[in-house]
């Protein structure tokens, strides 16, 4: 498979996605504890991890929007 320019930012989306997903899971496991409760700063890290996972769908339904619309080329020109 040739990677495209389209298929190349979607493959870049999904792995800045996917390390950043990483970081906020570090950021929320190495969180300070009071009295078992979490604390406010994990807030963040929570909503970085969707705005990750979002990025990474989106990268992924480029992805395979390109991939669909390649087929549909070939299957055209054959």
């Amino acid at each position: 498979m040739a990677v495209t320019p389209v298929s190349g930012h979607a493959l870049n989306g999904i792995q800045r996605g996917m390390e950043g997903l990483q970081r906020s899971a570090a950021e929320i496991a190495s969180a300070d504890r009071m009295n078992g409760e979490e604390t406010r700063s994990v807030a963040e890290p929570l909503v970085e991890q969707i705005q990750h996972a979002t990025q990474v769908e989106a990268s992924v339904k480029v992805l395979k929007t390109e991939n669909d619309m390649l087929g549909s080329l070939l299957d055209v020109k054959a």
